[in-house]
């Protein structure tokens, strides 16, 4: 087989797994409102 019919080759399985492969799942954080309190922390100072 000649040089280009190989690279051609190459490319096209390149590009035909890549067409396949399976999209990346996206990661979710879910933030518990438990965790966001505004309330002031107790201290000794009175």
């Amino acid at each position: 087989m000649s040089p280009a019919f190989k690279n051609i080759l190459a490319i096209g399985l390149i590009g035909l797994v890549a067409a396949c492969a399976q999209p990346a799942e996206e990661e979710f954080v879910v933030v518990e409102p438990e965790a966001l309190s505004t309330e002031a922390a107790p201290s000794d100072k009175y």
